[in-house]
């Protein structure tokens, strides 16, 4: 660190990609999601596993979602202490149900905050998560 320049705050926000999760990225900064699908069950789930979260199996796949995905729940967060999400309140915390059955922790995007509602259609778009690109975050909004 240079004198007289201060460190930069940790940011909270960035993914930490590995092996494995890399492909999952990859797809992001592409405008694709991934989710895992199990070979032994039939089920999908998200977060990224190497096993099934139902029958604990390790012939799991990845797969590209469609993208499309009901709200289940929401919060709007007006304060948040940690950068870089001071800058956003107020933003909406959701949980979303993906059509492929999964739910997702995520981010409401585009979406006055009164008109949000149970069960609303969503469809995923995505947010850099560096300046310098690199990875990218799913978040969802209104579909249609």
């Amino acid at each position: 660190m240079s004198a007289g320049r201060a460190a930069a705050a940790p940011r909270f926000d960035l993914p930490e990609p590995d092996a494995f999760t890399r492909p999952y990225w990859d797809a992001a900064a592409e405008g694709q999601l991934l989710i895992r699908r199990c070979a032994g069950c039939g089920r999908a789930h998200h977060y990224p596993r190497e096993f099934c979260p139902y029958c604990w199996s390790e012939e799991v796949g990845w797969e590209q979602a469609s993208g499309e995905a009901t709200l289940y729940t929401w919060s709007v967060v007006h304060r948040n202490d940690l950068p870089p999400f001071g800058s956003r309140v107020p933003y909406v915390a959701a949980v979303v149900d993906l059509a492929e059955g999964p739910r997702m922790m995520t981010e409401i995007v585009e979406c006055a905050h009164e008109a949000l509602r149970v069960g609303m259609r969503l469809t995923v778009t995505f947010r850099e998560a560096r300046e310098d690109g690199g990875e990218a975050v799913a978040v969802f909004r209104p579909a249609g």
